[in-house]
């Protein structure tokens, strides 16, 4: 017999209870209403700006800026193009954010293990960091240092001299600066070649142990080879590195590196900052170890520092990263309020001087906010992808 055939209602209800369908259905229906506001936006915005007869150019990019910077990691000048202005804020802004992640990780997981000390007085003392420093708005931490603390600061005729020629003064840290010889190249290749001698001792040594079950300080020798070889080659070549010292010249210093106040305040603002919130990531992560873990590191006699970084840390870090990552994405983008210290970041020079003096504000503030979106996007990626190879694998 024929197995008899169903309605045609009965076939289409089937249909629509099929959780696969449903769920393409919905997805489709949500792309299609952004799809939608986001054309009304656009069309929306192309008809105002018509009606004000605005055109949307990049333009000005190639115009003379006419404007000084406080701190040029690049060459720049008051003759330079708004292009050129807008890579140095950007440029500044990657360098508070490279210093103050790698900072802030730093200072919140010393922190973050301290709290946990059996230690009374240290971890007490950790505990007060953590609840005082993430309870005062940011804003007011980055005025506090700027404004209280490092105008407090000598002048330059007076200012606080430091081990190997480097000042302190209201005017700021100046370092020496390196003045390389074409030597110094090779002690680049050294360094370049360790990184790859270690690499390779690293994996013939995991190779080894899983045939012979032998272990092979690897670690310890691929860092002698890392730092080792690059030094060796250093002395071998005679130093070809010299450092000059900044020189005071009346009122300010000249040559060396200058580490301005405004930068300083803000990276203690941000690493002072982020470090309570990671300490708390760092805490609830070690936590979530389970309690045997430890019990059966301390059986077979490791030590609580062996324990900590072999057997604690290692699984902590699956619980840690995904809100570390979170941490890291704020402070690149707290990083924004240097304007209210001064420091020539990405907003201050680009957002601030450049939109005031050009009146681009649609093109200035879209391009600002494109660049902090693919920075934390970046950002996000990379981490992620961190976050995948320390993830557990379940068969």
């Amino acid at each position: 017999m024929r197995p008899s055939r169903l309605p045609r209602h009965a076939m289409d209800a089937s249909f629509w209870r099929d959780e696969r369908v449903r769920a393409v259905a919905a997805q489709v229906l949500a792309f299609a209403a952004v799809v939608a506001v986001f054309a009304w936006l656009v069309t929306n915005t192309a008809a105002n700006l018509d009606r004000l007869n605005i055109r949307l150019t990049l333009g000005f990019f190639d115009e003379r800026a006419g404007f000084n910077i406080l701190q040029t990691p690049i060459p720049y000048d008051n003759n330079s193009t708004y292009l050129r202005a807008f890579l140095v804020g950007l440029v500044n802004t990657l360098i508070v954010g490279v210093i103050g992640v790698i900072l802030a990780t730093i200072l919140g997981f010393l922190v973050g293990i301290g709290r946990l000390s059996s230690n009374w007085l240290l971890a007490r003392l950790a505990t007060i960091y953590v609840e005082t420093f993430r309870n005062i708005p940011l804003l007011l931490q980055l005025v506090f240092w700027a404004e209280a603390v490092l105008t407090l600061l000598p002048r330059a005729q007076q200012a606080i001299e430091l081990p190997f020629g480097a000042t302190l003064s209201v005017r700021g840290l100046y370092l020496p600066a390196p003045v390389a010889e074409s030597a110094l190249l090779w002690v680049g290749v050294a360094f370049l070649a360790g990184i790859a001698a270690a690499y390779l001792l690293g994996r013939w040594a995991r190779g080894r142990q899983a045939r012979t079950g032998q272990r092979f300080p690897a670690a310890s020798v691929g860092l002698a080879l890392i730092f080792g070889l690059p030094i060796l080659t250093f002395l071998v070549l005679g130093r070809p590195l010299a450092w000059e010292p900044p020189v005071l010249q009346r009122f300010n210093f000249t040559g060396g590196i200058p580490i301005i106040p405004e930068l300083a305040a803000l990276v203690l603002g941000l690493v002072i900052y982020t470090a309570a919130f990671i300490a708390e990531v760092v805490r609830g992560g070690i936590l979530a170890v389970p309690r045997g873990q430890i019990e059966a590191a301390r059986a077979v006699g490791l030590s609580s520092g062996t324990t900590m970084r072999r057997v604690i840390i290692p699984q902590a870090l699956r619980a840690i990263i995904p809100p570390l990552t979170n941490q890291y994405l704020n402070l690149i983008k707290n990083s924004s309020l240097a304007v209210a210290i001064g420091y020539p970041d990405l907003v201050g020079v680009f957002k601030n001087t450049v939109l005031n003096q050009t009146g681009r504000a649609i093109e200035v503030v879209a391009i600002t906010m494109a660049v902090y979106l693919f920075i934390s996007l970046a950002g996000s990626v990379f981490m992620n992808r961190f976050n995948a190879r320390v993830a557990i694998r379940e068969r």
